[in-house]
């Protein structure tokens, strides 16, 4: 639990740097979902950091809101996709680590190309089906933000999924309250989203998402519910920007960069663990 709780504060400070470097990015969510996913890719997941696009005998993650690409890009780094120097070229011309993932430039560990919000469900449904046609008995994980549950596309992949009887599905969502313009409560108020899954017919869970037993718990506890013909999800209550204080609780840091006294605070909050790059 402490090991993972340090990479996560390193991850973390990768986080801040990268945004800061380029005056550029989306902090806010990626700081809340950091503890999420260090769990996945250093606890919990089968995978392979000799990446091979296919995924066969290994469970695989989308990141449907693509946006928060500095914490998939310090996880993928962390955990050998890709030599963690690299990091220091984010949002930079001709990198492979843009604002929002793309494969084209076949970065290691990305398997779609996100940021256009909504589609990540159904990339993500595609993948379990093959992995279901092919009888791959692992798992296929994906994170969305709350907001971006507004796009219609979502909830016909909700449908989908149930109908199909994706069981071998885990998605979660960063219900963190928060969007780019202002509360979900405030943009698009999402209502009881148990409920509302539960009436799709999904398997439907809560956990914290910044507490890291909790994290550990609620996905054991997912994956105790696959294979009985329902796809799961997760609500997972986070705070964007967590971790640093003056990031906390507002939609203010979904997409600004800190200045340098702003980053040297944040720095100051966050332990370094395992080296900068």
């Amino acid at each position: 639990m402490q090991d993972l709780q340090k990479i996560a504060s390193q991850v973390r400070r990768d986080i801040v740097r990268m945004v800061h470097a380029v005056q550029s990015g989306h902090p806010g969510g990626s700081l809340g979902c950091a503890d999420f996913l260090t769990a996945l890719y250093f606890n919990v997941m089968k995978h392979n950091a000799n990446f091979s696009m296919d995924g066969r005998g290994e469970d695989l993650f989308f990141l449907s809101n693509g946006h928060i690409s500095p914490l998939l890009y310090s996880c993928l780094a962390r955990s050998g996709y890709f030599d963690v120097t690299e990091l220091a070229t984010f949002r930079k011309i001709n990198s492979r680590l843009q604002g929002h993932p793309t494969t084209h430039d076949r970065l290691p560990g990305v398997r779609m190309s996100s940021g256009s919000l909504g589609q990540g469900l159904s990339v993500a449904i595609g993948a379990a089906l093959t992995k279901k046609l092919e009888n791959d008995p692992q798992i296929v994980y994906s994170l969305h933000g709350d907001g971006e549950l507004d796009e219609g596309q979502n909830w016909e992949a909700i449908l989908f999924a149930a109908h199909k009887k994706v069981d071998n599905l885990i998605a979660t969502i960063d219900c963190n309250g928060q969007q780019i313009d202002g509360s979900t409560n405030e943009v698009m108020q999402l209502g009881n989203l148990q409920a509302k899954f539960e009436a799709f017919d999904w398997l439907t869970l809560e956990m914290d998402g910044n507490e890291m037993e909790s994290i550990l718990n609620g996905l054991t506890q997912a994956k105790s519910m696959l294979g009985k013909g329902k796809p799961v999800v997760i609500l997972m209550k986070t705070v964007m920007g967590k971790g640093v204080s003056f990031m906390e609780g507002t939609h203010e840091w979904h997409g600004i960069a800190p200045n340098d006294e702003q980053l040297k605070l944040a720095l100051e909050e966050l332990s370094e663990t395992l080296g900068d790059y």
